[in-house]
């Protein structure tokens, strides 16, 4: 298994994700707990895997600072198209997260990584690269899907030839992460390097409804 990149699927991850409520529901979340977390000053913001910038591009237009980092060329040129059309100027780099250390000579006031890590052959590898490119007094966003909602989801539609052959990736072309994490294996990790200030589930309820309900 190696890193999965979106290259071929930009098209198919806008419409699919910010075409509709999926997406407008995780960036309200995120942005509510940056909001309430982060200090009223202009901040270096670092973005891994910064996908087509809706993230970076909110950021920016409260006077932050950001770079943007996205391996996807596709989804890296869709992230400069948005911050164009919205007249905001930020740094793009297109880069895995394993090259951004001997790229980046300086530590950032926020670094985000979200909708990343499930996505990596070695999600935990990560996190000591995300500590180092935070300042000492900075702060990590982190979002990632939890495998205790993709375990439910199984169990709601019935594939239990799934959970007994404990397969939670997706598909090749699916949108389905292909490592979904355990939040209480993550937080372990974590300990040692972060302090938890904020936390917030993602959809609880929204992925578990009729689509005509959605």
């Amino acid at each position: 298994m190696s890193d999965r990149h979106f290259d071929q699927l930009a098209t198919r991850f806008a419409e699919k994700i910010y075409g509709g409520a999926k997406g407008a529901i995780r960036l309200a979340v995120l942005q509510a707990d940056l909001t309430e977390s982060l200090p009223a000053r202009p901040l270096r913001v670092l973005d891994i895997g910064a996908g087509l910038g809706h993230m970076s591009l909110w950021l920016a237009q409260q006077g932050h600072d950001v770079t943007l980092a996205e391996p996807a060329a596709p989804m890296l040129e869709g992230a400069r198209q948005r911050f164009a059309d919205a007249g905001q100027n930020g740094t793009f780099i297109q880069a895995p997260w394993q090259e951004l250390l001997g790229q980046l000579t300086e530590p950032y006031d926020l670094v985000l990584c979200h909708a990343v890590l499930e996505w990596l052959a070695e999600p935990h590898a990560i996190l000591p690269v995300l500590h180092q490119l935070t300042a000492r007094d900075g702060w990590l966003s982190l979002a990632f899907y939890n495998r205790d909602a993709l375990i439910y989801r199984n169990l709601l539609k019935g594939h239990f030839r799934k959970m007994r052959k404990n397969d939670m990736a997706g598909e090749k072309q699916s949108l389905t992460p292909q490592q979904p994490l355990d939040p209480r294996e993550l937080a372990t990790a974590l300990e040692g390097l972060w302090q938890v200030e904020t936390q917030s589930g993602v959809r609880v309820f929204h992925d578990y409804m009729p689509v005509e309900f959605q």
